[in-house]
């Protein structure tokens, strides 16, 4: 089953800085051959579910042998049947319809 899912790592106990970690996991994910969006509070990961849990185990495994004593993930996983969606669609999707909204306060078409 294809999922999108929204991916959260925090490394607990492993300092200030957390970029290391964080960019060592995106690693983890781009190896994997996932389709991945890094914003600034997170990743958005896409690909078959038994390929993203596995890269989400992945990523801790790697934290903790960085030298993260504790990781915490905040996962939300989307899933649809009715029809195949991408993240990309989910976006275009949302900016059709803010230039939908800017054209009618505008007036212009």
């Amino acid at each position: 089953m294809k999922v999108i899912a929204d991916f959260t790592l925090i490394p607990i106990g492993a300092g200030v800085s957390l970029s290391p970690y964080i960019a060592a996991c995106e690693q983890v994910l781009i190896e994997a051959g996932l389709s991945t969006q890094l914003h600034a509070n997170g990743t958005n990961v896409e690909g078959e579910w038994d390929e993203v849990i596995a890269a989400v185990k992945r990523c801790h495994e790697t934290v903790h042998r960085m030298g993260a004593p504790r990781v915490t993930t905040l996962l939300t996983i989307h899933t649809r049947t009715d029809r195949d969606q991408s993240m990309a669609d989910k976006i275009a999707s949302v900016e059709a319809r803010l230039m939908e909204q800017h054209s009618r306060k505008t007036g212009s078409q």
